[in-house]
């Protein structure tokens, strides 16, 4: 177990016991509410764009569900007559400069999320590290609302509507902000945002609860065909995940009675094929994150395990209600 593993399973067992630790926790808050208190006071800090921006992120470090709920959401809102795109910073890539994606994007140039989402939706994707200019982007090439994956910390981006994603297992850990704890802001900042969204565990009140659906594994090599999970029960497997909280994927396929082999690394892993080299015929079964980047060099055997981001009927119509209040500042009405 890396030493990053090792912090982060600290963070969520015990409090902080370092004094060193505490005080360079306080020293993070007090800047990150600095920061955040800049763009709200100088608007000139922040640009806008001509179609509203929702911001989808969360107050931890770690997976939360972000990249399935903007999936959904791309899903849902195109369902209702809105033509919806995705900025995201592009992290595992090594793309600088703002790019509009293609149909077949490269994850080691422009990210792994990026290309799942380009991927699974088909919608408008743009990657950056300035994401203003990447927003852009997509506005040129016809997008009327932006949802901007794991963007919750960026100010730069101005946005109409905040949505912050919470593992409902893990919660918030020992409470403390970075180093000291798994927070990159105070659960305070939840009473500013538009939306609570619950991955997972019991939702609490004014949270949306949200249900991480995988039942089907696909084969990374295509002559193979899919095969239901159901079908896996009693059988050993190697499981890969390179997310922010692996444990989740291995347990929801322990909760399907499927024997699993754990290979846990680290998000956004760049994989070569030594990495899953394991020696023997098992089944080996990964995210969907991680398929886009091992289908280069797939072999049999291998399958990508997408979930789906199962979500209150109720929660979009109240999405799509806050949207069309901010729709002055686009040019037309979707679904209208």
């Amino acid at each position: 177990m890396g030493l990053s593993d090792a912090v982060q399973r600290n963070w969520y067992r015990s409090r902080p016991t370092s004094m060193v630790l505490r005080a360079l926790s306080r020293l993070y808050g007090w800047l990150a509410q600095r920061r955040r208190e800049r763009f709200e006071c100088d608007a000139s800090l922040s640009v806008g764009l001509p179609v509203p921006v929702i911001v989808i992120g969360n107050i931890s470090v770690g997976g939360t569900g972000k990249t399935p709920l903007t999936i959904a959401l791309v899903e849902a809102l195109r369902a209702h007559g809105w033509h919806p795109g995705v900025v995201s910073r592009g992290y595992g890539g090594q793309r600088r400069v703002p790019e509009l994606l293609g149909d077949a994007p490269d994850p080691s140039e422009v990210g792994d999320e990026p290309c799942l989402i380009r991927g699974r939706t088909g919608a408008p994707v743009a990657v950056g590290r300035d994401r203003p200019a990447a927003a852009r982007l997509l506005v040129e090439a016809g997008v009327d609302v932006v949802l901007a994956d794991d963007g919750l910390q960026h100010y730069r981006l101005r946005r109409d509507i905040e949505i912050c994603v919470i593992d409902g297992t893990r919660r918030f850990g020992n409470g403390w902000l970075l180093p000291a704890g798994p927070l990159r802001e105070s659960e305070s900042r939840l009473e500013d945002v538009d939306f609570r969204v619950c991955n997972g565990g019991v939702a609490r009140e004014g949270e949306v609860p949200m249900r991480l659906i995988g039942d089907t594994a696909y084969p990374l090599l295509g002559e193979e065909r899919a095969l239901p999970l159901e079908s896996l029960v009693g059988r050993r497997v190697h499981a890969v995940a390179a997310i922010g909280n692996p444990r989740r994927f291995f347990e929801s396929l322990r909760a399907q009675r499927i024997e699993v082999i754990e290979h846990p690394f680290p998000d956004h892993h760049a994989f070569t094929a030594r990495d899953l080299d394991f020696a023997d015929h098992l089944p080996v079964l990964m995210t969907g994150k991680d398929a886009v980047k091992c289908i280069f060099f797939a072999r049999k055997h291998w399958y990508s395990v997408p979930v789906r981001a199962d979500l209150p009927e109720r929660f979009i119509h109240d999405l799509v209600e806050r949207l069309r209040r901010v729709q002055p500042h686009s040019k037309r009405t979707p679904g209208a």
